[in-house]
């Protein structure tokens, strides 16, 4: 008899457990990643009267995949175009919340008596809400559609890329031991620079090759090559010194910016699911039950202060970021929980072998609590807001209606900021593609052409290949904005202007020249005066050609159109969207159904804005969009409707989409209420003479003629111009009613009308 790998029978226990237990938690209407703790915890080694796991290293390397996928979706939902329009008062928060909550979390585990690195890991747990039960809580409740909910959906994505960087850092600190700034900073730049140079090269790259190749690929070649491409930036995240994890973000991350970014989530999501349900079960195994008995004060101290610190520095954040005490409340009390991200980091800290082994039960248990009262403290906002706000100083009540974001203006921007963060911006972007040139340069393609070309002629190959492949860039960098409206402008506006302008030049001019420096300098043995004359006159040169300016412009411009492939979601999005944020109006989206009785309707036929008070300033329709649509504009299932409105009228017209949609359970979908009929028609028949199109069948009675048997020959599909004759059976299709209407009308008038049915 064949015996199983215990991999196999491993990977059998824990799908049926996850099977068995997530099925009992859908039907308490409990999120799932709570379903498959307990089904890991049930199959783990600490419960004796259940199966057991044979090998755990195993199921640790499946979970360690499942890690990987869990970002690389993470990274496909995430849009670099939607982070740069979270806005600030989503950025201030959620930094307010991390810094507080990692401030938080690392004095309980001081004040518990825990080393110090164990409570730096805690603070980092802590700081970061669970994105899928939020939401779900959110759906569940009906609140998604309300003013807060997106105020929180932004913080959530921007406290998703700073978990990403803050585990990188954890792992520094973990493996250096060394808490000083300048190693933290050296850290920090370096993570910098690796996520700009991945990101400029992917997005230059990657969706080129999915255009060109778009003809090629089917489901299952997309998923090959997708998590091909997953996999391989993992491996040169892992060389470069950084964690897999940062590898799948960052690849799902340039992904996301292809046309086939949904697809692409759609075929991974299952292979993402098994083994994301596979690392929550190795999660719930890792729980000691002796431990959490043992532990249980400091596990009721850390959730308190989750709670607490939440809530305290969510509103806190939020009320900084500018928003009304109440939509900070909101969003402070519904934050109020730790998710995946805690899972992943206190996974790290086992892995670096730098946290203690309690930690993980006690930030499991934390996490299990916190995720059952989501949504009674999202229900506790409002309340906690009326005795708040019914005991405020009126002093106060005044200062933050006027610090709230609608008694703000915007000041006009000089020439001199938008050229400076334009210079910037182009230098910062063309200097991270040089470094990571001549990176690739010196450790590849140097040492390969002296090996076949050695000595001075191999130095010279080497400086001629690598200067002509920095040239584009360095010119841009050198001559990028010199002739804009902005530089023309303060040019001609004050002669004191053409100092600094000049020097702006000089400047850029001189980097490029310390660039190629670097390039000689490493190839040859020169005086520093000939060393800066060469790399001068070499910039001089690409200043002046022409060719690499329409080079450089040919270059920005693929990149640029590759950034813009694909829509973020909010493309069109009308300009006042965000100034409406801070007023008792804003924008939500909603989905119509494909049962909704609103398809084929038009926008004035359905009269959303008397109705509801509503109005339609967006429709998007698979990858194009209509912005202000007009009446006559029709509803198509899967159409994506942007509406304005207070939140009581959007909530409103929520819940009258959802109920005027037929679902799949009250529909039978597998019976149209169509039936097949046979009319004879007789010798005093309306119909005997008539033509199909005089007939009326189809238009007036609704019905549609199929077939039409004569004699003894059958034809098939008459057409409109088939005369009807006496003994002709006609085979017609239709509802019931319809059908009846039809016989019963020609017998009331004829009389001479027999059926036969089918």
């Amino acid at each position: 008899m064949s015996h199983l790998p215990d991999l196999v029978t491993d990977l059998a226990l824990i799908l049926v457990a996850a099977g068995v237990v997530t099925l009992v938690f859908k039907w308490l209407k409990q999120p799932l990643v709570l379903g498959y703790i307990v089904a890991g915890f049930l199959a783990g080694p600490h419960v004796t009267f259940m199966p057991t796991v044979g090998d755990t290293a195993n199921i640790q390397t499946w979970a360690d995949i499942g890690v990987i996928f869990l970002l690389f979706a993470l990274g496909l939902d995430f849009s670099f175009k939607k982070l740069m329009k979270v806005g600030g008062p989503a950025v201030i928060a959620a930094v307010t919340i991390i810094f507080g909550m990692v401030a938080l979390g690392s004095s309980v585990g001081l004040l518990l008596g825990w080393q110090k690195m164990s409570c730096i890991f805690l603070g980092g747990m802590l700081a970061m809400s669970s994105t899928s039960i939020i939401y779900k809580a959110l759906e569940d409740m009906g609140l998604q559609s309300r003013k807060f909910a997106g105020l929180v959906l932004g913080i959530l994505v921007i406290e998703d890329i700073v978990a990403v960087v803050l585990m990188v850092l954890l792992s520094t600190m973990a493996v250096s031991h060394n808490f000083e700034g300048t190693e933290m900073m050296f850290s920090i730049g370096k993570l910098m620079f690796f996520l700009l140079a991945w990101f400029i090269i992917g997005i230059y790259v990657i969706p080129t090759f999915f255009r060109r190749t778009r003809l090629l690929m089917n489901d299952e070649t997309l998923l090959v090559v997708s998590l091909g491409l997953c996999f391989l930036m993992v491996v040169l995240a892992t060389g470069a010194g950084f964690s897999s994890a940062l590898g799948a973000f960052v690849m799902g991350s340039i992904l996301a910016e292809t046309m086939e970014a949904e697809k692409i989530e759609h075929v991974v999501r299952p292979v993402k699911n098994l083994f994301a349900a596979v690392f929550f079960v190795s999660v719930g195994m890792m729980v000691d039950p002796t431990m959490i008995v043992r532990y249980w004060g400091p596990i009721l101290l850390i959730t308190v202060a989750v709670l607490a610190g939440q809530s305290l520095f969510g509103t806190f954040g939020v009320l900084l970021s500018g928003q009304p005490l109440k939509i900070a409340m909101q969003c402070g009390f519904c934050l109020t929980q730790i998710g995946e991200f805690a899972f992943i980091i206190a996974s790290l800290g086992m892995s670096l072998r730098v946290t203690d082994d309690f930690l993980y039960p006690v930030v499991v248990a934390v996490a299990v609590i916190t995720t059952f009262l989501t949504p009674y403290m999202i229900r506790l906002a409002e309340p906690a807001y009326a005795f708040v706000n019914k005991r405020l100083p009126g002093r106060w009540k005044r200062f933050l209606s006027r610090y709230a974001s609608g008694a703000r203006t915007v000041n006009h921007e000089s020439h001199w900021r938008h050229l400076v963060a334009s210079l910037v911006r182009i230098v910062l972007l063309y200097s991270v593609v040089i470094v990571a040139e001549l990176i690739l340069a010196f450790s590849l393609l140097v040492p390969f052409v002296r090996a076949h070309l050695p000595g001075t002629w191999g130095a010279v190959v080497s400086a001629v290949v690598i200067v002509v492949g920095m040239s584009p860039f360095l010119r841009a960098i050198v001559a990028k904005k010199n002739h804009s409206v902005e530089f023309q402008a303060l040019w001609n506006d004050n002669r004191f202007n053409r100092g600094y302008l000049v020097s702006l030049i000089v400047f850029r001019f001189v980097i490029a020249v310390f660039f190629v420096t670097l390039v000689i300098a490493g190839l040859f043995r020169v005086s520093i005066a000939l060393l800066i004359a060469i790399a001068a006159l070499t910039v001089g040169a690409m200043f002046y050609s022409r060719r690499l300016k329409r080079e450089s412009i040919r270059i920005e411009r693929h990149f640029i159109r590759n950034f813009n492939t694909r829509g973020d979601g909010t493309a069109g999005r009308p300009r006042f969207a965000g100034p409406l944020l801070s007023r008792d109006i804003h924008l939500s989206d909603f989905e119509v159904p494909a049962g909704s009785v609103w398809i084929g309707n038009t926008l004035s036929e359905l009269a959303l804005g008397t109705k509801y008070g509503v109005h339609v300033v967006a429709v998007f329709r698979g990858e194009r969009w209509i912005n202000i649509p007009g009446g006559k504009e029709r509803i198509y299932p899967g159409d994506r409707l942007q509406v304005i409105g207070t939140d009581e009228q959007l909530v409103g017209f929520g819940h009258r989409l959802a109920a005027e949609t037929v679902s799949v359970a009250e529909a039978d979908r597998t019976q149209s209420g169509v039936e097949l009929r046979q009319i004879i028609v007789d010798a005093g028949s309306e119909l005997l003479g008539k033509s199909l199109r005089e007939s009326g069948i189809r238009d007036k009675y609704k019905c549609l003629a199929v077939g039409l048997d004569r004699g003894g020959a059958s034809l098939r599909n008459p057409t409109a111009d088939t005369v009807f004759g006496e003994g002709d059976v006609l085979w017609v299709v239709g509802e019931e009613r319809h059908i009846l209407e039809l016989i019963n009308g020609r017998a009331e008038t004829a009389g001479s009308l027999s059926e036969a049915k089918a």
